[in-house]
This record gives C-alpha cells, structure tokens and sequence, in this order.
C-alpha cells in the first residue's frame, strides 16, 4: 500500500493531523480543501496542493477525510468525487464523525469498484490533534486494519479497532453522547453549587478527587463551565447537535427510547436558538444557570 496520501479537509483537526502525517508518515501528501489559507499553510509543510477532490483521488493510494459532517462526506463522495474516480484497492478513511447508515452504504458502494471504506473517527482535542496524541476508533477488517494502522499512529496513541464497518462510528457517536449528557450533569451541579454557597471551582476540584471525577469535568468542567469561556472554533454547539442527532437515529432503528438523550438534545436546540450555535458546547451551562423552567 504505497504511493502518496491524499487528504481532504483541513479545518481545525484536520490541518494538524495533516501535518502530522506529513511530518511522520515517509510518504507523499496531496491535500485538498475549499479555504485558500490552510492550503497555503500545508504546503510550505511540503503537501502538493490539489485543485479538486478528484485530483486527490486519483493521485492517492489512500485517501483521508476529516470533514464537519455527513453531508460534507456525502458532497466529496458524490459530485464527481470519490466514488467517481476510486481505483480498484484504493483506501479511503473517514476520520469524522457521521451517520452509520451512510458509512456502510459508501462501504458497500467502494466494494463494488474493488476498493474499501474505514470509518477511523477521531476523539480528543485540537491540541491533541496538534500533539498527534489522539483516539481513534476505527470500523474495518483486521486486514486493513493491519495495513492502516501505522499511519493513523503518526497522529494517533490510541487506535481501537471495534469491529467491521460502521462500528468505529457507532463508538464514536456513543463516545459524544456519553460526553454531552456528562457535561449536563457538571453544568447542573456547578448552578445548584453557586446558588449554595460553594464555589463552583472548589466544588469541580474536589469531585475530581472522588467518584464523579471525568475527563469531562477536568476539561469542559474546569477549562469552560467554571470560568465562563465558550470560543468559537471549537467543538461547537452545531457540530454537537449533529453529532447528537446520529445517536438518537441509532436509538430509533434499535428501538430505544433515550430520555437522557433527547433531553441534551433540547438544550443544544436552546442554545443555538439563543446564538450559541458557533460557540464552544459546554455553553448549555449558561442555559441552565438562568434556569430552563
């Protein structure tokens, strides 16, 4: 599996993990995206700049993608795009976060030009992307995924395969759901506590020495909700609706009724209705400290 490495994306987490393989990966990178300035950026790193996705497909033997969401993925793999221009043993790693349905439907439509869909999301931050320190969870077989590994280790320490196509998805996707009804729970704790007479950082602090501690409240709780500090560019409150909405559309075909789910629904809805939509997630809480009654 030589030959260059196309990469498509270069947002927030995508031009540092693009770096990253640039810098680890001994191989080639051709890099494509919609926004001059990355680009620009990642080519100076030494990345040969393609003018269409179908450039990067067909000048690559393996192909990332790290794009905001379903629709994104759907737009690069249509439109005269990936599915277009895939050739036979051609590898393409969805590094986003998006629907499982979609991801098993692109799987079995590659198959049948010979080549191979992963679904490879990744989890943690823009500095563990910057670090190359991320989690990846993967959807694959044991063969490819024995072919990809060393390369989503350039950005990567911990690379889980969770089974076939999809399931790296269906990991990831629970992964946020987990994440955001936890950062409910630091934001509805943090208002009781300030309306009690506790400080809400003493009060993080010393959870974090007990059973309610979190890699949630360590950073979203302590790093966002205690100070006030919701920035843009971000994990945005969109982005965690979307992500949100893949839950509970795995909820529903299996039948489940997730209260606690919908629930953080509803307050990201909030919050992006009141124009938090581009701010950090964690920016429920302020919702919540004016009281949701």
């Amino acid at each position: 599996m030589g030959g260059p490495l196309g990469f498509i994306g270069l947002g927030v987490m995508g031009e540092p993990i693009c770096r990253n393989l640039l810098r680890k990966s001994g191989r080639p990178v051709i890099a494509f995206d919609l926004a001059a300035e990355p680009l620009e950026r990642i080519a100076e790193e030494g990345a040969a700049v393609a003018t269409s996705v179908a450039d990067v497909v067909t000048g690559s033997a393996l192909v990332f993608l790290c794009l905001p969401s379903a629709k994104h993925v759907r737009s690069v793999f249509e439109n005269d795009g990936i599915l277009a221009h895939a050739n036979p043993q051609q590898i393409v790693i969805d590094l986003g976060t998006s629907s499982v349905k979609q991801t098993r439907d692109f799987a079995r439509a590659l198959q049948d030009k010979g080549a191979s869909w992963i679904d490879a999301p990744i989890a943690r931050t823009r500095q563990a992307a910057q670090d190359g320190t991320l989690s990846v969870m993967v959807g694959s077989s044991p063969e490819l995924f024995a072919a990809v590994e060393p390369l989503i280790r350039c950005f990567a320490t911990d690379v889980t395969r969770c089974g076939e196509v999809g399931a790296g998805q269906v990991t990831k996707i629970l992964n946020n759901m987990v994440l955001f009804e936890t950062v409910n729970a630091l934001s509805e704790a943090v208002a009781v506590a300030r309306r009690s007479g506790v400080e809400s950082k003493l009060l993080l602090e010393t959870l974090s020495k007990g059973s309610a501690d979190s890699f949630a409240l360590r950073n979203h709780g302590l790093k966002a909700i205690v100070p006030g500090i919701f920035p843009e560019r971000a994990f945005s409150t969109a982005y965690a609706l979307k992500d949100l909405s893949y839950a509970l559309e795995l909820a529903g075909d299996a039948g489940l009724h997730l209260r606690g789910a919908e629930l953080i629904g509803s307050l990201l809805k909030q919050a992006i209705d009141a124009g938090d939509g581009d701010a950090y997630f964690p920016v429920i809480a302020k919702l919540i400290d004016r009281g949701t009654r």
